[in-house]
Parts: C-alpha cells; sequence; structure tokens
C-alpha cells in the first residue's frame, strides 16, 4: 500500500498540544470578558448559501470566498462573522430584543494568497450591539472599554486604541468640494502608516485632488496631541458643515465617556489618520496597534455602521462592532516571543501511578482529586517506571502522585511536585487541597508576557 505523506494545507494553522492549550487559555479569557459588559454567545453555521453571504457581493469578497455546489445547492464558507450576524438579525428580529449584544467566536475562511502570519482559516472573535432603528451614542464609547479589558486581561500592556470618527472626514472633504470623492480618499488616506505621507499626496493628485487640497488634508490628519488637544484643534473647523459638527460632537462624547469606563488616557487616542477601508462604517472608528510592534498592524478593529441587514430586511438596524484575528495576532505574538511559556500547559494537573496491581485506589484517588477541581489522569499503561515519569516530564505536568502498599496501608498519598522535586505524605484530602491551591497560583498568570 501506498502511504500519503501527512501534510497541513497552506494557510491553515495546526498547534501542538501546549500552544492549542495557550490559544484555548486566549479564547477562553475573550469568552470571559465579553460576557462581563452583557454580551450573549452567537455560534452561525460555518456554511450558508452563497446568495446570503454574496448579497453585497463583487470586488475581493467574490475572490476570495470558498464556493462550492452540493446538488442544487450554491454554498459558500462564510468570510467573516458580520454577514452572517446581518442575516440572523434580519431572520430573528421578532424574537430578539434590542439593544442585541452578541459576542461570536468562529472560524472565518479566505482563499487568498496564504504568507507569513495571513491565513486561509482563521479564528475571529467579534462584538456587536445591534441597535433597532436607533443606537446611543455611549455604546460607541463602551467598545473601547472592552478592547482594553481584554487585551489588558490576555496580558498585553503595551497598546493604543486609536479612535476616530467617519463624520468628521466626511464633513472635511465636503468643505473642502471633495464630497463624491471622499470614499477614495479615506482609503487612500488609511495608507499613510504604510507608505508615508508624500505617496499619499501622490496618490491623491492622481485622484484628481488639487495640490492645495491635499496639502490641506495632510495637514489635517497631521494634527497631534493628547486627545484635548486634538479636540481644540479640531474646533477651528466647526461651523462650516453639518455632518463635521455632528461627528465633533460623537467624537467629544466618547472621549468624555472614557474615564468612565475605566480606559486610562496613554490606551487611547484620537488619531484623525483612522478611516478604516470600508464604506460600511459611518461613525466612530476603531484601530488598536502595539506600541512595540507597529508594523503588525491593526490588532483590533471595528467601528460604528448604520444598516447591518439591509440587504435582508427594510428594518433600520444599526450597529457597533469590533473583531480581533485571534490566529494572526496568536502567530505574531508567537513569532515575538510574547507567550507566557510559564504558563501551565499540561492536560492535567496531576498525573497518578497506580503501584498496586488493583487500580480501585488510584482511581478512588483521581475521582477525589476532580471533585476537588483538580484535573487528573490515572496512567495505567504497564511500563517501568522510568517511562511513566518520562510521561509526566514530556506533558509538563506539575504532580506525579504514588500509592503503593505501603501508601495505602498507610492512609496517605505521595504526591511530587515536578518542577521542585520536593515530596510529601499526605493524608487524600489534604493532598488535594495542596495540589488545588498550587494550580490556583499557578492559574493566576496570562497567557502574554511582554517582554521587559
Amino acid at each position: 500500500m501506498e502511504r500519503i505523506k501527512p501534510r497541513t494545507l497552506s494557510g491553515f494553522m495546526e498547534l501542538l498540544p501546549a500552544p492549542q492549550t495557550q490559544f484555548e487559555r486566549m479564547l477562553e479569557i475573550l469568552r470571559h470578558t465579553y460576557s462581563l459588559y452583557g454580551f450573549t454567545p452567537l455560534d452561525t453555521p460555518v456554511i450558508e448559501s452563497a446568495e446570503i453571504l454574496l448579497a453585497k457581493g463583487g470586488g475581493e469578497t467574490e475572490k476570495q470566498i470558498y464556493r462550492f455546489t452540493k446538488g442544487d445547492s450554491d454554498l459558500a464558507l462564510r468570510f467573516d462573522l458580520t454577514v452572517p450576524l446581518a442575516k440572523y438579525v434580519a431572520l430573528h428580529y421578532g424574537e430578539l430584543a434590542f439593544p442585541f449584544r452578541r459576542y461570536q467566536i468562529g472560524k472565518v475562511y479566505r482563499g487568498e494568497r496564504a504568507q507569513r502570519g495571513r491565513f486561509r482559516e482563521f479564528y475571529q472573535c467579534d462584538i456587536d450591539v445591534i441597535g433597532d432603528g436607533k443606537l446611543d451614542i455611549a455604546n460607541e464609547a463602551e467598545i473601547p472599554a472592552i478592547i482594553y479589558q481584554a487585551f489588558t486581561a490576555l496580558g498585553l500592556e503595551r497598546f493604543r486604541i486609536r479612535v476616530n470618527n467617519r463624520k468628521i472626514l466626511t464633513g472635511f472633504y465636503a468643505m473642502q468640494g471633495l464630497a463624491e470623492q471622499s470614499g477614495d480618499i479615506m482609503r487612500t488616506v488609511d495608507k499613510l502608516d504604510k507608505i508615508g505621507p508624500d505617496k499619499v499626496r501622490a496618490l491623491l493628485l492622481e485622484q484628481g485632488v488639487s495640490d492645495q487640497a491635499a496639502g490641506e488634508i495632510l495637514d489635517f490628519i497631521a494634527i497631534t496631541g493628547d486627545n484635548a488637544a486634538v479636540l481644540s484643534a479640531l474646533e477651528g473647523y466647526r461651523g462650516r458643515n453639518e455632518t463635521f459638527d455632528q461627528g465633533m460632537e460623537e467624537l467629544a462624547t466618547v472621549v468624555k465617556y472614557l474615564a468612565a469606563f475605566g480606559v486610562p488616557e496613554d490606551h487611547f487616542a484620537v488619531d484623525l489618520t483612522i478611516a478604516r477601508g470600508l464604506d460600511y462604517y459611518t461613525g466612530t472608528v476603531y484601530e488598536t496597534v502595539m506600541l512595540d510592534h507597529p508594523e503588525i498592524g491593526s490588532i483590533c478593529s471595528g467601528g460604528r455602521y448604520d444598516s447591518l441587514a439591509e440587504y435582508y430586511t427594510d428594518k433600520k438596524l444599526p450597529g457597533v462592532g469590533i473583531s480581533i484575528g485571534l490566529t494572526r495576532l496568536f502567530y505574531v505574538l508567537g513569532e515575538q516571543g510574547y507567550l507566557n511559556d510559564q504558563l501551565v500547559t499540561a492536560p492535567a494537573d496531576v498525573l497518578i501511578l497506580p503501584m498496586t496491581e488493583d487500580l480501585s485506589p488510584a482511581i478512588a484517588f483521581a475521582t477525589q482529586l476532580r471533585q476537588g477541581g483538580v484535573r487528573a489522569q490515572v496512567y495505567s499503561e504497564q511500563k517501568k517506571f522510568k517511562g511513566k515519569m518520562s510521561y509526566a516530564d514530556k506533558l509538563h505536568i506539575p504532580y506525579v502522585a504514588f500509592l503503593g502498599e505501603e501508601e495505602i496501608s498507610q492512609g496517605v498519598v505521595k504526591i511530587k511536585d515536578m518542577a521542585t522535586g520536593d515530596q510529601q505524605a499526605l493524608p487524600p484530602a489534604q493532598a488535594v487541597e495542596t495540589i488545588a491551591a498550587a494550580m490556583a497560583a499557578r492559574a493566576a498568570g496570562k497567557p502574554i508576557r511582554e517582554k521587559g
């Protein structure tokens, strides 16, 4: 029989057990953080009708989507979690309470060219707040608080949430007589970090923007300083365009609420270069960057939109949301050495080694451990003692418990801390308490550890 060489497709991430445990810990933290803010979990099918996913159609989406037929059905793999959310809200509108606050963590698929740090299958971790007709600005102010809480809980410290409002940009371009070109201009300006101001100017001129207007655009997006200074500078433009003034009011409200939401000012910056490339966004927009690795780009982005489900319903369903591309972030953090290698990644806290033919005492102790919240595995394979200890070492299991005739007759269990080599014989109940306390202390670590 000819053997098939095992391989993983390019653009698909497949982890060994230890990093998979680290990844799962990050998922667990994000789920917990999202739930703290009153978001409900949602899961939608990975496969949808192509008609549903391509309702907006065209462009890169159609090129990248995984599409196939099964019988008479034209099907596709979801390429993000927002389009399925739009379908879900339109379909279940009468059964939902608004504002509808959901989080969804799941795999999405894009048939783009696989390259370093870019995946064809990857996890997105989304939150969205959907309103029925209206959605208060306070929701847009809450989003940075959730981003801050999520990344802090993961262990990141040096990051900044950059915020702008599309209405400010739309209004500003209208002042310059460039209202019809505003979408193209925003997409060009959004490239500033990657290509620099000179190339942005050149692209603007190619788009038919006058030299004077290009200069004003670059001067405008160059407004910097702390949040109060940027808002103060924007006051000089007030009164010239209604949309601009509305965007200013919304941005000032978001900034005002941030302190109450617990976001330190050094983790948040008003940045007039942020536009997000999609015309989808209509109000507040967000991008989050790692300060020590700006080359990575945004690790969390999103914003306010006014027509979530316009292709599925005539109801006005405004929303605001963000997405973390967790697979890419995990890959980048691993490359940069940010993943905490002290995190417990073993599948069990205790490996029980029975030293008698009858396994009943070992099984009973494992049951006692599990009832005390300690993860336990009974090693029943008939191997030499050295092989059993090697198994515990290879999996980095924190404790090994020995149960031989002597321990059983004395009513104790011998436990060994594999990190220190310390051994002690304790009554089973005390052994459970000792291990549980030690593991609780070790569990306090975060999956990301920034380098000093």
